[in-house]
């Protein structure tokens, strides 16, 4: 079940990229065991907000926020909060497959070892039970010493989330994962969303509306930075309460 209180959550959340906002007065609840798709036209903030989730927005100069983030009821902005803990507890996964030039073994054993791991039979565990949760180890078991570049696309995505569950994350964050590959692929990959949400919180920001109706619990509708509508998915698809999130979701714009 989901908790009463969200996993993680946005109050009152503006952010700006210099003198332009991109986001606008968000308050957007992730709740645990769950699914929540962002949705919108391009350029209406999906990506800027999932990356103030992990602070990865940090790392462009002349970005600020205000508001609040919290994760388990901690703001993310606190002196106290580790940046690196946050990136391991809010783990994320890009558009596009990004794999080390390093063998399949090593990219998913990789945080393990920045973390400071050096037991080789642990590494070996978690490496393995990291590739069985991404739904990848049958395909790769016996080749994890090639290089990760050697796979597919998709195979590659997988890599990537394997790598993201290796340093046991709470939360997962999708940036548009399944953009960059192919309709089977694409499939296997939302299969494995439905599956990973018994374990993980997860957000995805997706352009493609029928995979927010399929994979998700929540639904939130982004317009120029501004929340237009959050609910449950079925609701959103079905009977949304603002006439702008009918226009987008039956194709009248975006």
């Amino acid at each position: 079940m989901a908790s009463r209180q969200p996993k993680i959550e946005t109050q009152s959340l503006n952010f700006y990229y210099g003198s332009k906002q991109a986001l606008k007065n968000l308050n957007i609840a992730c709740h645990g065991n769950r699914v929540t798709s962002i949705i919108g036209p391009s350029g209406c903030g999906k990506s800027t907000f999932i990356r103030t989730l992990n602070r990865m927005n940090d790392v462009i100069p002349g970005t600020r926020w205000e508001g609040r983030i919290l994760l388990d009821q901690e703001d993310i902005h606190s002196p106290e909060l580790d940046v690196v803990e946050l990136r391991r507890r809010v783990g994320m996964v890009f558009q596009k497959p990004n794999p080390f030039p390093k063998s399949i073994f090593d990219n998913v054993a990789y945080g393990l070892r920045i973390n400071g791991l050096r037991n080789r039979d642990r590494i070996e565990q978690i490496v393995e039970k990291s590739l069985k949760e991404a739904a990848l180890w049958d395909e790769v078991k016996d080749r994890l010493q090639e290089n990760a570049f050697a796979l597919s696309g998709g195979q590659q995505q997988r890599l990537c989330i394997a790598r993201a569950l290796a340093v046991e994350p709470e939360v997962i964050l999708f940036d548009e994962p399944c953009s960059a590959i192919d309709p089977i692929a694409t499939a296997k990959i939302e299969d494995l969303i439905q599956r990973m949400k018994q374990h993980y919180t997860i957000v995805i920001v997706t352009h493609n509306m029928q995979q927010a109706a399929r994979v998700s619990d929540y639904t939130a509708f982004l317009m120029l930075g501004e929340l237009i509508e959050f609910d449950e998915t079925k609701k959103i698809f079905t009977a949304p309460a603002n006439k702008l999130t009918e226009d987008y979701i039956t194709g009248r714009f975006g």
